[in-house]
């Protein structure tokens, strides 16, 4: 019998309770990780036991904490260890999305973007390296985007900007932990039917929201936005041992989106 890729590894995840926190955290209990899920929402509890009921072997705790907080992401880390020892790999997940044009774009938005997108994912990080030098090694798994790095839209430039801003960070921790063993890397995701992707679709579209996620798909060449457990594959890959040579690495999982140059010429 072939062994769970993730069996016996210990994962922290951020923004858990909904959306792509929940997938990721599903796929990790699929694989045979024990899991910390960490939201600013209680609803954390109701979606590791969504997970349990799933996976009844899955060793799960939940940590209600807000990642721009580094003291409570600092308790969420020892949490993690002392229920489960150690912590070998963290899914920097967590992240906000608010629509606006850019003349118009109060600073606390600007802000409410950097203080979760940027400071969440260095927080979490600082909150969990200490761990993995301990413990001879980890791997952290960061949530960029195609947006900001790759392309953009109109209204997103807090977004963007703070997405973009997590492939440098990759990028440096990547090299200044390689000799240490802990691998970073990013995902650079197009869109998945989530809640925020819900909430921005009513932000662009109010009268018919709907219709707004129906073009998203029109434009994706696989026609189909993803599910968040398909993001969790690529957690659960980069985050176990089969990716051992892989760090520094921007990983795109967009169905093909950023790849056409037009909607209109063409063959097919």
């Amino acid at each position: 019998m072939v062994q769970p890729k993730l069996e016996g590894k210990v994962a922290i995840i951020t923004g858990a309770a909904a959306g792509l926190g929940e997938g990721i955290a599903q796929v990790y209990a699929k694989y045979g990780a024990k899991i910390c899920m960490v939201d600013l929402s209680a609803d954390v509890d109701r979606s590791a036991d969504k997970i349990r009921e799933m996976y009844p072997n899955a060793d799960i705790v939940t940590v209600v904490a807000n990642v721009a907080d580094k003291d409570q992401m600092i308790a969420a880390a020892g949490t993690t260890v002392d229920a489960f020892g150690t912590i070998d790999i963290a899914c920097c997940n967590a992240g906000v999305c608010q629509l606006a044009p850019f003349e118009r774009m109060p600073d606390e938005m600007r802000d409410f973007h950097i203080d979760v997108n940027i400071k969440g994912v260095w927080n979490t990080c600082q909150a969990v390296v200490p761990h993995m030098l301990e413990n001879g090694g980890g791997a952290i798994v960061i949530a960029s985007s195609v947006t900001g790095d790759i392309v953009a839209d109109a209204g997103e430039a807090a977004y963007a900007m703070t997405k973009a801003a997590l492939v440098g960070l990759t990028k440096c921790l990547a090299v200044e932990y390689a000799d240490r063993n802990i691998r970073v890397n990013c995902s650079q995701l197009g869109y998945a039917r989530t809640p925020m992707v819900e909430k921005m679709a009513v932000e662009s579209n109010p009268d018919d929201p709907e219709s707004a996620i129906n073009d998203i798909a029109v434009g994706v060449p696989m026609k189909r936005l993803a599910k968040p457990t398909e993001v969790g594959e690529l957690f659960a890959f980069l985050g176990s041992d089969e990716a051992s040579y892989i760090t520094g690495a921007q990983v795109v999982i967009d169905g093909g989106s950023t790849l056409p140059e037009t909607m209109s010429i063409g063959t097919n």
